[in-house]
């Protein structure tokens, strides 16, 4: 076994994960990149005026679009985090990495087997697959054999971190915020992959014949423990990377990294409650438990949000303020380091996920206004805020440092390279307006026609709602366009690209040392801008909730 001394973060390197970072983390592009052709195929048959794929590819489309875009890109990316956050940050060594390539290719196998069950007809049952639609049994295979590769990563991970803490290779302190975060999503990670176990285990045997039926009901509820907390393994991954972005960018740390870790914490006792919002038109859980979950459970998840949303851009504004960036309340926002599209992406990320993600995620969460927008174009206007603005722009900000880290390479293109986290905001910010506007005025969730042409009824939406269509098929093709500039900028660079001959070929400095903190700092409050951006933030909550109450107050007669 032999270390790499990196000559731009002094980390020590072992040389044996470096393959497995860079193996997982080339699937994830490619994924992506299927991930937003299959989107734009679908906004465009959404779209009624084009109307583009018939009926059977529509569903067929919309499946692979779903498990692409929820799933694959994003595991492959975290497995690379996972890996990189285990030793790298940790100056550790990797465990088995023989055992690391078997998960990677049972990874790879599963996700070729699920492509080729949907792209031949043999999976038409959308990412949820609720029973009794039947897939073939090689799709149902797929998915497992994709779960055990995750789930040996996520042995591998914890296992790195205990060998890492016995030799005391970080120091043997607690561990950085940033593998603790990580932590935290591989916790909630091992859940959900088991949850996954238990209910995709009897569909495959029941797609096989070997049992003769699986409950609906049952099914549901299991596979929300799936299905729904995978999204929030993602959200513990991209909170870690935006923690570890305004240290690498500004110099920043958490003002209380005590607070941050119990917020971290927070998620693994309340996040995967919240699944019970998927659950409100189920007639089995009683209306009790769906107002629990929905609202007391689901609340310290949404505290603990709060606090990262506070903590990440606080972190951001007292670094610049010990810089000197200290007139008014947004002179650091103003001189933050805007040139760096890793700096751009994280903070478009915090911006777009707070504002969008958050925010009508506790609408959609909540047992009363849920019902408002439930199975509407609403709920991918929310996915657009949380998984694509959130996660995927953190992802794609952070592979910026990945390619000269990692790969040794230089970022080709740098001038598209720091476009492409600006256009892809900009656009998912309009993709997202524009569906969940759609899907307050009811246009459905799923349905390939929705004016239900040649059904024995039909329906006809405001005219508003052409104006909507247009404003999201804009901003879902300028958010494609910033996606595949993205992906063609990592390829070139990764594949083509110069190689780095040292510190002086790094495009994104890293943030140099704080100055010292001042006298002042212990008697003022030291992040007034934050504060002030925070407030913004609930008064547009609160305007949000009191318009959803309003709508939820026209759903039925009240004298």
């Amino acid at each position: 076994m032999s270390f790499l001394k990196c000559d731009i973060t002094g980390f020590n390197v072992d040389k044996r994960v470096l393959p497995l970072i860079k193996a997982n983390a080339v699937v994830s592009v490619v994924s992506l990149l299927l991930a937003i052709l299959t989107a734009i195929l679908v906004l465009f048959t959404r779209w009624q005026v084009v109307h583009l794929l018939p009926v059977d590819w529509y569903y067929r489309i919309l499946t692979l679009h779903g498990l692409v875009a929820l799933v694959v890109w994003i595991v492959f990316w975290e497995m690379a985090g996972l890996y990189f956050g285990s030793t790298v940050v940790l100056n550790a060594r990797q465990i088995a990495p023989g055992l690391g390539w078997i998960a990677f290719l049972l990874m790879v196998v599963g996700t070729a087997l699920v492509a080729f069950a949907v792209l031949t007809g043999r999976a038409d049952v959308l990412f949820t697959s609720y029973v009794p639609l039947k897939a073939n049994p090689i799709h149902y295979l797929g998915i497992i054999l994709f779960a055990v590769g995750a789930l040996i990563v996520c042995g591998l991970f914890l296992a790195n971190i205990i060998v890492a803490k016995k030799e005391k290779t970080y120091g043997g302190g607690p561990l950085p915020l940033f593998t603790f975060g990580l932590l935290t999503a591989t916790i909630l990670a091992i859940g959900t992959l088991l949850s996954g176990a238990a209910i995709y285990v009897p569909v495959f045997l029941w797609s096989l014949g070997l049992i003769q039926s699986v409950d609906s009901i049952v099914y549901r509820l299991v596979f929300w423990g799936f299905g729904h907390s995978a999204q929030q393994v993602n959200v513990a991954a991209m909170i870690s990377i935006w923690y570890l972005g305004a240290f690498l960018t500004v110099g920043g740390t958490s003002i209380n990294e005590r607070i941050s870790r119990m917020a971290f914490l927070f998620y693994m006792i309340g996040i995967n409650l919240a699944s019970a919002h998927h659950l409100l038109v189920d007639p089995i859980p009683s209306p009790a438990w769906k107002i629990v979950n929905t609202s007391y459970f689901m609340y310290l998840a949404v505290l603990a949000s709060m606090i990262h949303a506070f903590a990440v851009p606080s972190a951001i504004e007292v670094a610049q303020r010990r810089r000197g960036y200290t007139k008014g309340l947004f002179d650091w926002l103003k001189n933050c380091p805007w040139g760096n599209p890793a700096f751009v992406s994280v903070f478009l990320a915090v911006v777009t996920f707070g504002f969008i993600g958050g925010i009508t995620g506790v609408i959609n969460g909540m047992e009363q206004t849920n019902m408002i927008v439930h199975n509407t174009l609403a709920l991918p206007g929310h996915f657009k805020g949380t998984v694509v603005s959130g996660t995927t722009l953190t992802f794609m900000g952070a592979t910026y440092y990945l390619i000269p880290l990692i790969f040794r390479k230089k970022i080709s293109f740098f001038g598209a390279a720091k476009a492409a986290p600006w256009l892809f905001a900009i656009g998912i910010v309009l993709l997202s307006a524009g569906l969940s506007t759609l899907g307050y005025l009811g246009v459905p969730r799923r349905h390939w026609d929705i004016t239900y042409a040649g059904g024995p009824f039909t329906y006809t939406y405001p005219p508003i709602a052409d104006l909507l269509w247009v404003v999201a098929v804009l901003g879902g093709t300028i958010a494609f366009i910033g996606a595949l500039i993205w992906i063609l900028v990592v390829v070139i660079s990764v594949f083509f690209g110069k190689p780095m001959t040292g510190p002086a070929d790094f495009q994104l400095p890293l943030a140099s040392p704080l100055p010292p903190e001042s006298k002042e700092h212990d008697s003022k409050f030291v992040a007034p801008g934050t504060f002030a951006l925070t407030i913004i933030w609930m008064l547009a909550f609160l305007i949000f909730a009191t318009i959803s109450w309003g709508w939820l107050s026209m759903m039925w007669e009240v004298k």
